[in-house]
């Protein structure tokens, strides 16, 4: 008898567990992490891909191609160096290397009224001009930034853009590069990005 009650409490000891094994993995279902390795320190960033699909896909394309390596962080957004727009932001933008070019065809706009995200402080999102003309160049939030939302007032085209995940670690470095000198917007010089790499699912 006692034989059978312990065996019906490691049961339900071990299907207790087996649960949360399972709830932590539909919790992460759809996270892609990636480090974005830049000579002022890495930035960890979780991908999204269960509400932004086509944007973390097209990212992932550039990623597994290595067009970053020797990409660069060029372009820095503080409330003093927006003199033209009566609607402030800041981030700081990044690009593919150069000489690589827009290798893939630009993306449809996946927009934050659609994919539920938004622009908060650490927000991954693609850069753009006009909607559905995303290739490469991405930015990072510093502090939240509705006016990059769906609706949002940045752009007078009021699409917003395509926010598709979060840095999980090393705000510490995008804030060191959004003070770094910069003649306007331009970062003097750049900060040259290592690389960028997926990592091991935790």
């Amino acid at each position: 008898m006692a034989r059978r009650i312990i065996l019906a409490i490691a049961a339900l000891a071990l299907a207790a567990i087996q649960s949360g094994h399972a709830q932590a993995a539909g919790a992460q279902r759809g996270i892609v992490r990636v480090v974005i390795e830049t000579e002022r320190g890495n930035i960890d960033v979780a991908l999204d891909s269960a509400h932004a699909p086509r944007t973390v896909t097209n990212f992932l394309k550039y990623v597994d191609a290595g067009a970053y390596t020797n990409g660069k962080f060029h372009r820095t957004v503080t409330p003093a160096n927006q003199p033209t727009s009566s609607v402030l932001i800041e981030v700081i933008q990044a690009g593919a290397d150069p000489s690589r070019g827009a290798m893939f065809a630009p993306i449809e706009l996946e927009r934050t009224s659609d994919s539920g995200l938004h622009h908060r402080d650490g927000t991954i999102s693609m850069a753009r001009a006009g909607p559905n003309t995303a290739t490469s160049d991405f930015f990072i939030c510093i502090g939240d930034q509705p006016a990059l939302d769906f609706g949002g007032r940045r752009n007078s085209d009021g699409q917003g853009f395509a926010a598709f995940g979060q840095v999980s670690r090393g705000m510490d470095i995008v804030r060191a590069i959004q003070r770094l000198p910069a003649n306007g917007q331009t970062l003097t010089p750049p900060v040259r990005i290592l690389g960028i790499h997926r990592q091991a699912a935790r």
